[in-house]
């Protein structure tokens, strides 16, 4: 007799202290133990191990589970094992991380039929010793976990994932349960067909995750942002996802500088130090992990409280899967992403030198990425869109764009030129150059097609290229366009938008959102400019400070601190070195020889207009350990010719000018006399000085060019400026 409800309800109760099923799990679950294959789209946290490990647990034989992530194989490996107390052999993984002991043991309880989980990673899966294992013993089923995986439309596209099925014929048949928690339905035809199971059941959850809130942040000044928002929830669990290994590790150590509780993890880490930097996320000994966005994070912790996307990663998918780490407990969890173009060019520059056909799906999904962040629409109704559900709601009430809505206006004449537009054209093109045409902005492409001699070249050139793109793919959205991702992203209008030409209609859109051009902070001479926005009171007793101290110092005012220095101290009062030497242009240096009377008189200002300072936290910087800013100056100390120091670290001199102008204007004084007085004449070193030291107002490279005249080099009234600075600022 066949395994029946009751039973499978009887041991959801017995291993995991269930008493009901979540969504579709039972019927996948029934569908699967009545031997036949079933694809499972459900969203991260709707219980998908579930509909796999209970079928394991019950049926006879051992099910082979296949999953990329190792972290992820262990943590459910333990908790199998916790669930059935007394037998450790139940569930055993097999991947590169184990000794030859290990994969003994694991041998062992395979063939004594002990085991009923076997998880296993897919390069595992292709080594000869181990197929001919799996030969040996009697397969319930295969589970192909992370399936999104076989698919180069998905987002984290591993090339051993397309042998599975033929992996899977040479060991042999047996039910085959595919699960992914995102895929759109470009990616779920792609798994279906490389796994031969295009007649699979599919069951699919909603991808809605009512309880998470969604926001997207104008990437200014993000280290602050991100330390004010975890010092605001203490004791709460997050996860902080970065682009590069270096920034995880910096801000990592930031945070811990700062008093929050947080370790790095990424791919470049040995595996022990990953393993116990999990653990104790995990354990709850420290607040936040700070993780790659590339490096799989098979973390199954249920009370991650805000996911934070400090760099913006490179697909939907990858958004939606990384956000979804938060809240499974089905408690409250922000998701909130800085964004900042610069990112972007980032991301299309690592895409240089991939295979063109790579480079085309990979910037078709970034295309997707930029939409998202760029639109005023609901967040929720978006990402719904793209994993090809309805979300019947206009306003969700939990993501930025409904809780404070952007303006918006009827777009039906504009819709109705791009569909023109669209329908006018032999051939189909992207959303770019669409916007170009609309807009009015030749370039190459656009003559090579002969486009600016259309008539609708600069039929909207009133509004810029990206007020089009945001038209257009308000139009995808609406279905009244069709975006063919198989052709790469070509425009083409539907019947729907053919209707809606023939017969328009209101269309309430939303205006595009300006971005900044994206202050990364990767670079210590930048901080973010502020407009305004301080205390005109303070700002005006701090300019006659100003005034007065350069008079007894014989200084011009700027010397001192300049007006974007003084303007950051009206904003956020500070009152002791460590917050002085954090606003903007200020430094150590500058904090120290001139700050005590400004510190005084911003305290004794504070305390008489009772004032309530903005922020109850200071960051606290980290000494910069970049290998290039250390070896310059390691270098300059060591009076090596600025020639040999660019050569060294393979930059051209205008780049290593700029990483030295960095050092000093962050407040590291240096000595370069040994290079100024072999490079240059004393007279011009001289007439450069006193500029800057008698009628310089600023430190603007520009203004001192046009007061010097053509007779000075610009590279020698840097380095005279460096000198100056170094010796009378710093």
């Amino acid at each position: 007799m066949g395994i029946t409800s009751a039973d499978l309800h009887s041991k959801l109760k017995e291993f995991f202290g269930f008493d009901t099923f979540k969504g579709d799990q039972e019927k996948i679950i029934m569908h699967l133990v009545g031997g036949n294959d079933a694809f499972v789209l459900m969203p991260t946290g709707g219980g998908k191990s579930l509909c796999y490990q209970l079928p394991a647990l019950v049926m006879d034989g051992t099910a082979i589970v296949i999953s990329p992530l190792i972290a992820l194989m262990k943590n459910q490996v333990d908790a199998i094992r916790g669930f059935v107390s007394g037998n450790d052999g139940i569930a055993h993984f097999l991947n590169s991380s184990l000794s030859k002991a290990q994969t003994n043991e694991v041998r062992t309880d395979l063939l004594s039929g002990a085991t009923k989980l076997l998880y296993v990673a897919p390069e595992s899966l292709t080594k000869p010793e181990n197929i001919a294992l799996l030969k040996e013993i009697k397969i319930s089923f295969y589970a192909v976990d992370e399936a999104h995986c076989i698919s180069e439309w998905g987002h984290d596209f591993r090339p051993e994932y397309r042998r599975i099925r033929s992996i899977i014929e040479e060991i042999g048949k047996a039910p085959v349960i595919a699960l992914t928690a995102t895929a759109t339905p470009k990616v779920q035809s792609d798994i279906q067909k490389n796994l031969g199971m295009t007649d699979a059941k599919v069951f699919k959850s909603s991808f809605n995750r009512p309880n998470l809130y969604y926001e997207i942040r104008d990437k200014v000044d993000p280290k602050r942002e991100i330390i004010k928002f975890v010092k605001q929830h203490p004791g709460e669990s997050g996860i902080i996802y970065c682009l590069s290994r270096k920034k995880v590790e910096e801000l990592a150590e930031l945070l811990g500088v700062n008093g929050i509780k947080a370790l790095p993890y990424h791919a470049g880490l040995d595996a022990k130090t990953r393993a116990e930097n999990q653990d104790k996320f995990l354990m709850e000994e420290i607040d936040v992990i700070v993780a790659t966005i590339a490096f799989g994070m098979g973390i199954d912790k249920p009370d991650v409280r805000f996911v934070i996307h400090y760099d913006i990663p490179k697909s939907i998918e990858s958004y939606y899967q990384e956000t979804g780490r938060a809240g499974r407990d089905g408690r409250g969890g922000s998701c909130i992403a800085f964004y900042s173009y610069k990112d972007i060019q980032k991301l299309e520059k690592f895409m240089q030198g991939k295979p063109v056909a790579e480079q085309e799906i990979g910037k078709q999904l970034l295309l997707e990425t930029v939409a998202y962040a760029e639109s005023n629409q609901c967040r929720r109704k978006l990402l719904l869109n793209y994993f090809g559900e309805d979300y019947p709601e206009d306003n969700c009430g939990a993501c930025d764009n409904c809780l404070h809505p952007k303006k918006k206006f009827d777009g039906r004449e504009e819709m109705a030129l791009v569909i023109e537009l669209v329908e006018s054209m032999p051939e189909h093109f992207k959303t770019e150059h669409l916007a170009n045409i609309l807009a009015g902005t030749s370039n190459a492409m656009i003559k090579s097609y002969r486009h600016d001699e259309l008539e609708f070249f600069g039929a909207g050139k009133e509004h810029s290229v990206r007020f089009w793109c945001a038209v257009i793919h308000q139009g995808i959205v609406l279905h009244l366009l069709d975006k063919d991702i198989e052709s790469y992203g070509l425009i083409s209008v539907t019947d729907a938008g053919r209707k809606f030409l023939a017969e328009p209609y209101a269309l309430m859109l939303t205006e595009e959102r300006d971005f900044a051009e994206g202050e990364d902070d990767d670079d210590e001479a930048s901080s973010p400019v502020r407009g305004g926005g301080g205390d005109p009171v303070l700002l005006s007793m701090l300019k006659d400070l100003r005034s007065d101290l350069s008079r007894k110092l014989h200084l011009q005012p700027w010397i001192l601190f300049s007006d974007a220095s003084l303007e950051d101290m009206s904003i956020s009062y500070p009152v002791t070195f460590d917050e002085l030497k954090t606003c903007q242009g200020v430094g150590e240096g500058k904090a120290k020889k001139y700050g005590k009377e400004f510190l005084e008189l911003i305290a004794k200002y504070v305390e008489e207009n009772e004032i309530e300072r903005p922020d109850d936290f200071v960051v606290k910087s980290v000494v910069n350990k970049s290998a290039d800013k250390v070896f310059i100056i390691q270098s300059i100390d060591r009076k090596l010719p600025f020639e040999d120091i660019a050569s060294a670290i393979g930059k051209d001199m205008d780049e290593l000018m700029d990483e030295i102008d960095a050092i000093v204007f962050s407040g590291t004084r240096l000595n370069i006399d040994y290079y100024i007085n072999q490079v240059m004449d004393d007279d011009v070193v001289d007439d450069i000085y006193s500029y800057f030291k008698e009628d310089a107002e600023s430190d603007s490279l520009d203004a001192a060019m046009e007061e010097l005249g053509p007779d000075y080099d610009e590279f020698e009234v840097r380095l005279v400026r460096l000198k100056f600075i170094c010796e009378v600022a710093n």
